[in-house]
């Protein structure tokens, strides 16, 4: 099968900032709205878009925190959403529709990762639920608004998506719980909303595209014990980062996420999977986890996701 995931050279690489990939873009006038905007990846990209003069609305689950963080950031509006509950998730879309704006960029950063097994809504596995299907109802809720903008919508997935692919028997985990496997299917299931977005929204002039941001110590880690990070390498007893030039630094990892919201050499190209700023290669057979599984692209699995989420949502923009 062809594939289009392949690079196209774009000139930056693992080390390039949100900054780089914004030299010479002028965002006035154009509104993005970034979920998770006030913390980690989230927080640098909200400041990068703002300083290229882009109006950036940031939806948070802890409005006050986000206020506090954002406070130094010119052009920055918060609002109240808790991907975790549909009907904040509703509440916020329908403020934000009321305002008449339209929408230019929609980067989904926010989400949890490798929980202790957490139920939400009507028992759903949480980072499945928060992760993908509350920005899945985000997405189709501000449809009217993207539309209008003519939006790329960006989908933060991860290089966590190799650790599963969808367990469709078993989405919601109710036997077996395994907190990375229920991290890897919910980046898949990242990945796979902007294949199908993608393909759904390009005739109205939105695109959707995925991406690994990188290995950077953020707040993202909250749930893992210490001790689980000492063991995996990443840092030494006394939280001291072991390899520093393996990680990236949180310009560097919301680079990525940037240049997929604002590149000009992005101008016709959608559904891809992006890492270190350029389209990622398929991933090598020998199971290094780089590059994008075929599982978080195939088209297929990427549309029976779409109707599974809207089944369980309630939600569809587009029937």
């Amino acid at each position: 099968m062809s594939t289009a995931q392949h690079k196209i050279g774009s000139g930056f690489g693992a080390r390039s900032t949100a900054d780089d990939v914004l030299d010479g873009i002028d965002l006035s006038g154009r509104l993005a709205i970034v979920t998770g905007g006030y913390s980690g990846l989230g927080l640098e990209t909200t400041r990068a878009l703002a300083r290229a003069g882009a109006r950036v609305v940031v939806p948070a689950r802890r409005p006050a925190t986000a206020r506090e963080a954002l406070a130094d950031v010119e052009g920055v509006e918060t609002d109240v959403l808790d991907l975790g509950d549909l009907e904040s998730v509703r509440a916020f879309a329908d403020r934000f529709l009321a305002s008449g704006r339209g929408v230019d960029l929609v980067i989904d950063s926010a989400g949890i990762m490798a929980c202790p097994e957490t139920r939400v809504g009507p028992g759903w596995e949480a980072q499945f639920a928060t992760n993908h299907l509350g920005h899945f109802a985000l997405v189709n809720r501000l449809w009217p608004a993207i539309e209008a903008g003519g939006a790329r919508v960006v989908s933060v997935s991860s290089a966590g998506h190799h650790y599963s692919g969808i367990r469709w028997d078993d989405v919601h985990w109710r036997t077996g719980y395994d907190k990375w496997e229920a991290y890897g299917q919910a980046k898949t299931a990242n990945a796979l909303f902007a294949v199908e977005l993608d393909r759904r929204g390009r005739d109205s002039g939105v695109r959707a595209f995925s991406l690994h941001p990188g290995g950077i110590l953020t707040p993202l880690q909250r749930h893992l014990p210490r001790q689980e990070m000492v063991d995996r390498g990443w840092i030494d007893e006394n939280g001291t980062p072991l390899n520093p030039e393996g990680f990236k630094t949180p310009e560097q990892g919301a680079a990525t996420q940037v240049w997929a919201a604002t590149s000009p050499q992005l101008v016709g190209i959608g559904g891809v999977y992006c890492e270190d700023c350029d389209i990622a290669e398929p991933a090598p057979a020998d199971g290094t986890r780089t590059g994008v599984r075929d599982y978080a692209t195939d088209p297929e699995q990427a549309a029976r996701l779409w109707e599974l989420s809207a089944e369980l949502t309630g939600v569809n923009a587009f029937g």
